[in-house]
């Protein structure tokens, strides 16, 4: 059976990647607001930290952790001491820095306005931190891994990337996030 692109397992990931770069430009900008002392709605920070919990982490880097960086390694890409050793220090990393945001931001919802400085700095932090994390994967991991891939290996992981959508995540998750990066886009944009 012949991929059309939109059916590769890299594209997609890659795809998905496009979406996170939107919510880092979001997490950008609510933490300009902040620094200039400007007041964002503490809703705006709950929902950031939900899409960076649960579509960026729970269901991309999870697709990538459980599915793809397993067949790479199978494949022969090092873990310890390689590419892929380095992606998972950066999803801990990342892990770290949406659980201090995530505090910060619970914080600032009940009244705690000295967390605003928090939540700024490990969203700018969280930013910087996936901006290089995309750029590494879609320039350096994915081609290097997606090359060692047949095709009944690319449809095979497409069928679990499903799995994780659907069992995992639930259905129509996914639009759901990037629906609720939309209406973040527009609410920020005012």
């Amino acid at each position: 059976m012949k991929h059309t692109q939109r059916n590769d397992p890299i594209t997609i990931l890659m795809e998905e990647h496009r979406v996170i770069e939107r919510a880092i430009r979001l997490l950008q900008k609510v933490a300009e607001r902040i620094d200039a002392g400007r007041d964002v709605e503490a809703s705006v920070l709950a929902d950031l930290v939900d899409f960076v919990r649960n579509f960026a982490d729970r269901c991309h880097h999870g697709k990538e952790e459980k599915i793809l960086f397993q067949t790479f390694a199978e494949k022969g890409i090092p873990v310890e001491g390689g590419p892929i050793g380095v992606m998972l220090f950066e999803h801990e990393e990342g892990r770290r820095a949406a659980r201090a945001m995530a505090e910060a931001a619970s914080k600032i919802k009940d009244g705690d306005r000295s967390k605003r400085k928090d939540f700024s700095e490990n969203a700018k932090s969280y930013a910087q931190l996936l901006t290089q994390h995309i750029y590494k994967e879609d320039n350096i991991l994915y081609p290097m891994g997606g090359r060692l891939l047949s095709e009944d290996e690319k449809e095979g992981l497409l069928r679990r990337f499903e799995v994780v959508e659907k069992e995992e995540m639930g259905e129509g998750v996914h639009e759901k996030y990037i629906n609720l990066i939309k209406e973040l886009e527009r609410r920020l944009s005012q």
